[in-house]
């Protein structure tokens, strides 16, 4: 899915590149789409000026980009996008990344998140999908492919070899400037990775998401808690304050046995 900026840098949906663990990546075409159900620092103050040929919106974006010590600070550590903070956030909240030893990243473009993972936990295995290509990340498996596309959630758990303890999506689909569909089109794509999680973690694994407001969650928050021992939201420090996202954070997998007694009752 051709997604919106979801890691401040690129359309979120799958990616491939010349798989190995030394981070190359691999093309690989799309196939059908799944139908789904249901990222510190010191204030920078600079004043922008407006030149010619620049359209608004794109003199609104730069000014923000300019003044956001976020990107400042990405910049200074090395990090491609700002997103990574919002993760170091959660990582400190909630103990995500420094406990998993197999990580998959859906949306994983421009890749900040998986730089983060590499440099807090450069043990894990970690594979990543998007539909933009992402340069390649040392350690990282990354293909460019549609998350969406039947094959992709095999081709990834090939690729991991092993079920994944830790799930990140920050998956988005490109907007259209109109609040409900924007979230009806992204919430697709959170609940298929959803769906992907609960079918593919391990026990006692975690799942985080982005999500958009626009009040259709309730499904999602209802599977999550039916599979998941905890279940909770956070909106990072480094989400704008603008920006109408939040995370979903499950964890603790509960165990399938259990889980299917549980379901025939």
């Amino acid at each position: 899915m051709s997604g919106s900026d979801g890691k401040d840098g690129g359309s979120k949906g799958g990616g491939s590149k010349d798989g190995s663990g030394t981070g190359g990546s691999k093309k690989v075409p799309g196939s059908s789409a799944r139908k789904p159900t249901g990222r510190y620092g010191d204030a920078l103050h600079q004043r922008v000026k407006t030149a010619k040929g620049r359209t608004a919106s794109s003199n609104r974006w730069l000014s923000r980009q300019l003044n956001d010590p976020y990107v400042r600070k990405a910049k200074a550590d090395g990090y491609r996008s700002r997103a990574a903070y919002k993760l170091v956030e959660l990582d400190e909240k909630f103990s995500l990344v420094r406990k998993a030893r197999h990580i998959i990243d859906l949306g994983i473009a421009p890749g900040g998140w998986a730089q983060l993972i590499r440099r807090i936990n450069p043990k894990a295995a970690v594979v990543g999908i998007d539909l933009l290509p992402v340069d390649p990340i040392e350690g990282v498996t990354i293909f460019e492919m549609d998350f969406m596309a039947d094959h992709a959630p095999d081709t990834l758990i090939e690729a991991l070899g092993a079920q994944p303890d830790l799930v990140l999506s920050d998956m988005a689909a490109n907007t259209v400037g109109h609040k409900q569909t924007d979230h009806l089109r992204t919430m697709g794509l959170v609940e298929a990775a959803a769906h992907f999680a609960v079918d593919n973690l391990a026990e006692g694994g975690a799942f985080v998401a982005k999500v958009l407001a626009g009040g259709t969650d309730n499904e999602l928050l209802a599977l999550l808690k039916q599979h998941f021992k905890s279940v909770k939201h956070a909106k990072p420090p480094a989400s704008r304050k603008a920006s109408s996202e939040w995370y979903v954070i499950a964890q603790g997998r509960k165990p399938r046995a259990a889980q299917a007694a549980a379901d025939d009752e």
